[in-house]
């Protein structure tokens, strides 16, 4: 299925967030992902299911000031 994430598409064979997130290689800490603007709490990622379409946007914590 084809998803938009961080404003690129992407084909994926996910169905959840979480799986999105291992194909993606994302770390497991510092990270937080929005579904058409609604952030998803980490504890919802296995359970969270992706469709052809979605907006997905990416966020990662970075150190600074």
């Amino acid at each position: 299925m084809k998803l938009t994430v961080n404003n690129k598409e992407v084909e994926t064979e996910a169905s959840t967030l979480a799986q999105l997130a291992q194909q993606l290689g994302l770390p497991p800490q510092g990270v937080a992902m929005a579904v058409n603007n609604r952030m998803i709490p980490r504890t919802e990622w296995s359970d969270h299911a992706l469709s052809e379409g979605l907006a997905i946007v990416i966020i990662k914590a970075a150190c600074g000031g």
